[in-house]
């Protein structure tokens, strides 16, 4: 914390302008040493931008823009300047080169926004969401992480933590007093408080599912078989033909993966090799990586064509074994050639790769699956799974502490319990600060952020 950071900022590669960041007690005086303009570095108001140029020695590197922002009104909360550069990848390294030389450290990845977090300008939510906000690929993630980057999830954790606090000092006064006991009425209400904060940290974790698609996106796996349109429907949904379409069985050997946005959620969608019975070796293999893929998949799309009789595609099983099983949406494609008797009374989505008929259907069926049904437009926080960690910890501590209020305990192992569950729950925003936690989290950012 005591040394002076640099680093670039913007991604490697040419482009316009490139941005470099310095950040420390040494920033403006480390400027100063290789910034000429009419003004110096030290001299510039807060926030006002100055043309001048950077120099090694004698020798002028770029023209550039340099920015001042004096602590505690900036990023970090130190003092902080940004020089924007053009954007060639020479230039940009010599211009760090020479910050270095003049005194200050590389950055480490995250480091600006882990000083950030220690200097109580983000609180641990904030801090990782500056990764979500960066790593977003729909609008939906991006709308997900800046609501947690305003605050809104440290807001209610802080709530809930202040909640368990206000009772354990309750349970806690009854310590002070030993020869009184807790009335009935006043044990119901400290009942009820505790079983409120096991309810709330109940509705935080449900959120982790869907913070989980938006981070990482939803792993879903096109799986059927063979012919019946599963190739098609990846090209339908990319909106290009991304996947060779043949009417021959078995032309897809390998799984094929493309991220799609559908109604603003991350989809990983796999395109797999179709199951049927098979003595060629690569055949084989694709087929055992199609198996391998469900597996880990967080949706199956198996699809299957109407037109043909159930038992054709199916090996004489049951349609029970797949219609409405777990992490699956069944479709029927080829819709647009008619539909087979046995179909009838199905629950499926019916589309047409061909035609486009019915893929808006495909889509919120999509959705429905991935959020759970959860409204979009009244989202505050999806929580990560850090986060998940943290809660499961404070809500088996909640239990435990109803479990002792039940069984009449003593006060002093209920508050035990209480202020467990309030240390798992302040975790999360950030009241552990091990050099351990901390390493894990910034260790995933890019250097520069």
């Amino acid at each position: 914390m005591n040394d002076t950071i640099a680093a670039i900022s913007t991604a490697f590669g040419e482009a316009a302008i490139a941005v470099l960041r310095l950040s420390g007690a040494r920033a403006v005086e480390i400027a100063d040493a290789v910034f000429r303009s009419k003004m110096r570095a030290s001299e510039l108001p807060a926030r006002v931008v100055q043309f001048g140029s950077i120099f090694d020695g004698d020798t002028r590197l770029d023209d550039v823009l340099l920015t001042v922002f004096r602590a505690p009104a900036s990023y970090t909360g130190e003092d902080v300047v940004e020089i924007s550069c053009h954007g060639g990848v020479l230039v940009s390294r010599r211009i760090l080169e020479v910050l270095l030389r003049a005194g200050a450290r590389s950055a480490e990845p995250g480091e600006f926004t882990q000083r950030a977090f220690l200097n109580r300008k983000l609180d641990l939510t904030q801090a990782e969401a500056v990764m979500d906000v960066i790593s977003a690929q729909t609008d939906l993630a991006l709308r997900a992480a800046n609501e947690q980057l305003e605050g809104r999830l440290g807001a209610r954790i802080r709530e809930l933590r202040a909640a368990v606090l206000d009772t354990l000092a309750q349970v806690e006064a009854y310590i002070d007093f030993p020869d009184e006991d807790i009335s009935p009425e006043t044990g119901a209400a400290l009942r009820g408080r505790i079983e409120n904060a096991i309810a709330d940290v109940g509705a935080l974790l449900a959120t982790a599912g869907q913070g989980k698609v938006l981070r990482e996106g939803l792993r879903t796996v096109i799986f059927g078989a063979p012919n019946v349109g599963k190739s098609s429907l990846l090209n339908r949904l990319l909106g290009y033909e991304r996947a060779i379409v043949s009417h021959h069985p078995g032309t897809t050997r390998d799984v094929l993966e493309e991220t799609i946005n559908v109604r603003g959620i991350p989809v990983r969608l796999m395109d797999t090799a179709g199951i049927r019975e098979s003595a060629d070796e690569l055949e084989q293999a694709g087929m055992e990586r199609t198996r391998q893929a469900m597996e880990r998949a967080d949706l199956v799309l198996h699809l299957a064509e109407v037109p043909r009789a159930p038992l054709e595609q199916f090996g004489g099983l049951a349609l029970e074994s797949f219609v409405g099983a777990p992490r699956t949406l069944f479709v029927l494609n080829k819709c647009d050639l008619g539909e087979h008797a046995g179909w009838s009374g199905v629950d499926a989505v019916r589309i047409s790769c061909t035609s486009g008929e019915g893929m808006d259907a495909l889509t919120a069926a999509i959705e429905t699956k991935a959020l759970g049904g959860a409204a979009k437009a009244g989202w505050s926080v999806a929580i990560n799974a850090r986060h998940q960690a943290c809660l499961e910890t404070a809500r088996d501590f909640l239990q435990a502490a109803l479990g002792a209020f039940d069984q009449a305990l003593s006060p002093e192992f209920i508050a035990e319990e209480l202020r467990a569950a309030m240390d798992a729950i302040g975790d999360i925003v950030g009241r552990a600060d091990t050099e351990e936690l901390l390493g894990v989290i910034f260790g995933q950012f890019c250097i520069g952020k």
